[in-house]
């Protein structure tokens, strides 16, 4: 070296300390050590090789990528299976290939890292595969199992995100890894039942294979679990037991696995549950989505579905512009992928603008027709919610790949019968038909839908055009009595002859009666309404003369009540049952008759008296008013028992003269 000390200390002590940190991963102290090298020896090619490595187990990829392209010339060849690490590591595919297979020389490490750059390319899938097997077949070393194990988890990413078919290669579940990976397949395929057992397999190999190491507690056993009993809780999810899978999922959360791969997945799937119930919850989840590293922990599609929920959850939250933020960048991402743009309509009709996003699915539709079916779909759904009917049956006429299904034909014909446009339901019979007449002549399908079209023409009386369906089916089987039936009847309006030619096929009436025992129907089961049977007498049950105190008294009918004030000699009135408006005698309510009531004329004077007080009507009146107490000795005053106005008393009410009446009662039980 060209200078020995640094900074007061030897470059072997530092080399040292490189040393001691390596073997006891210490990297990032090994890296201050490094640097103290390099920074008098610029070049040093072990040194930057040795900073390449401890950058690598720290996982910082970019800075060490960095440090390979500044020193490109000097590091040469050196660092062939670091960059190519790096750039897979950051899932640049395409990069970690062309330096893979640019390399001079391919040693095993290469050959085992281009089939894991493979695996992670959807293209390359079936390079890896035979990569790996040749590496396993040809390979006896520690990392056999490793292997096998990458191998099975391709194959289960296959099954499980490409929908591929499982391939058994024949490899042992003999790990708890190997098991987990075979359940993961089995998802795939759809096999939930028995992928879960799979994974109690392989929490119960785990938990055996780590009960033996004494430096492992319960904390690092429940910790390595983690990503088993997340699989747990996707699988009870996918079940329909949300519950269950909810509880599990926040179990793994709060163990705080190291994997923020693991943490974001399972982060994501609560959000999914959650929906746009309990906000608050998903909001705090969706930050574990956002750690350090997760894109290059995750397969594309996963990190896919993650960026979606987010959207999603931006909408639930009104956040408006957030949401479309997130979706347009989807959508640049992934310009042919409809999910983007049902997320902005979705948004679109939460604000009420139903006809602009119309409007955005119809252009999505134009430039992307390979994914347009989706997208129609719910342009239909939209017009139906406007109520515009027919233009939603346009639009999904228009989608030839369910152009011709049975539940589309069915919807429509159900929209068109709806807007009364027989003429419309007919003529996607008519095209339906067609098709299976073309493709699969004579197939249930088919039969089925002349069928039904027969049955909806004889419902809206076009019979005349039913009699080709009814041919049809007729001819197919000519023992089927109810649409010879049918095409009878139909012929019956067009052709009298042809239909009573066609009566000959019909069977007789006696091959038509069945064999019934109308006794045993009337007993059975199911019957409504069954027959009493009269009880055979016998002689030790022959009924005894009943003398006259065994013969039991009739009950005497309860005669009705009358009404109060009823005469029942008196000719009831013919016409009580009408209102009394509706009756012949209504003359209605005289009007401007006055009731006789105090206080309604003068204050205090009486009608039925004022005759008696008028002084101008007596024989003679006295000059002046009587002093009280001098009434009864006047001999002017005229002989009258009237009470002047002023000690006149008010009628007492109804209620204040039944009270008056009433006798007090004495004792508990009274009687007259």
């Amino acid at each position: 070296f060209a200078n020995p000390d640094v900074g007061g200390v030897s470059v072997a002590s530092l080399w040292t300390e490189v040393n001691r940190c390596g073997q006891n991963g210490d990297y990032t102290r090994a890296l201050k050590a490094l640097s103290k090298i390099l920074h008098e020896s610029r070049d040093d090619v072990t040194a930057l090789h040795c900073k390449i490595v401890c950058l690598v187990q720290n996982g910082s990829f970019k800075e060490a990528l960095n440090v390979m392209n500044t020193h490109s010339k000097v590091l040469g060849s050196e660092v062939v299976f670091e960059k190519a690490y790096c750039e897979y590591r950051l899932n640049r595919v395409e990069s970690a290939l062309k330096t893979i297979e640019g390399a001079a020389e391919q040693t095993d490490k290469l050959k085992e890292l281009y089939g894991q750059v493979t695996k992670a390319s959807v293209d390359l899938i079936c390079l890896f595969l035979s990569v790996y097997t040749d590496l396993i077949r040809n390979s006896q070393d520690e990392y056999e199992e490793e292997r096998k194990t990458n191998l099975a988890a391709v194959v289960a990413a296959m099954s499980q995100w490409e929908k591929a078919p499982s391939e058994d290669l024949g490899l042992p579940e003999s790990t708890y890894e190997l098991c987990y990976n075979s359940s993961c397949s089995l998802i795939g395929q759809g096999q939930f039942t028995e992928a879960f057992n799979k994974l109690q397999q392989a929490e119960e190999l785990c938990r055996v294979s780590l009960a033996d190491d004494s430096d492992v507690t319960e904390e690092d056993i429940e910790s390595e679990l983690a990503v088993i009993h997340s699989q747990m809780a996707y699988i009870m999810q996918l079940q329909g037991r949300t519950d269950e899978a909810l509880q599990l999922y926040n179990q793994v959360i709060k163990l705080k696995p190291s994997d923020v791969g693991l943490l974001a997945v399972t982060a994501n799937n609560i959000i999914t549950i959650n929906k746009d119930q309990n906000v608050f919850d998903s909001k705090k989840k969706v930050k574990l989505t956002n750690a350090e590293g997760v894109e290059y922990k995750l397969a594309k599609k996963q990190v896919q579905a993650i960026d979606f929920n987010k959207a999603l959850l931006a909408m639930y939250t009104n956040q408006a512009d957030q949401c479309r933020k997130l979706s347009s960048s989807l959508q640049s991402q992934n310009p042919g992928h409809p999910r983007p743009v049902l997320i902005q309509v979705a948004q679109l009709c939460r604000e009420k603008q139903h006809s602009k996003a119309i409007e955005l699915l119809q252009q999505f539709s134009d430039q992307h027709p390979e994914s347009a079916s989706e997208i129609k779909m719910t342009m239909a759904q939209l017009y139906l919610v406007q109520g515009h009917v027919t233009k939603a049956c346009d639009v999904l006429r228009s989608i030839e790949e369910f152009k011709y299904k049975s539940g589309m034909v069915s919807a429509l014909v159900t929209m068109y019968s709806h807007e009364e446009d027989i003429d419309g339901a007919i003529d996607v019979f008519k095209q339906a038909i067609e098709h299976y007449q073309s493709e699969q002549p004579g197939s249930a399908i088919h039969l089925a839908l002349v069928r039904e079209a027969a049955n909806f023409k004889l419902k809206y009386g076009r019979k005349k055009e039913a009699i080709s369906d009814l041919e049809q089916l007729w001819k197919q089987n000519t023992n089927d009595i109810h649409t010879l039936a049918q095409l009878i009847s139909a012929y019956s309006l067009v052709d009298t002859d042809k239909a009573k030619s066609l009566s000959k096929h019909l069977p007789s009436a006696d091959t038509m009666s069945f064999n019934v025992d109308v006794d045993e129907l009337e007993n059975s089961h199911g019957a409504t309404y069954v027959r009493k049977k009269a009880a055979k007498v016998t002689g030790e049950n022959l009924p005894k003369e009943q003398s006259q105190g065994e013969i039991k008294k009739k009950k005497k009918k309860k005669k009705g009540k009358l009404p109060k004030n009823c005469d029942p000699k008196a000719t009831p009135d013919p016409e009580r049952w009408l209102p009394m408006r509706e009756r012949s005698y209504y003359r209605g309510k005289k009007k401007g008759k006055k009731k006789e009531q105090i206080g309604k004329g003068t204050q205090g004077a009486m009608a039925g008296a004022s005759a008696e007080l008028d002084a101008s009507k007596t024989a003679s009146s006295p000059p002046t008013s009587p002093r009280p107490g001098s009434a009864s000795g006047s001999s002017t005053a005229p002989a009258s028992n009237v009470v002047p106005p002023r000690q006149q008393k008010p009628a007492a009410s109804g209620a204040t003269r039944k009270k008056a009446t009433q006798k007090k009662k004495k004792g508990g039980k009274g009687g007259w």
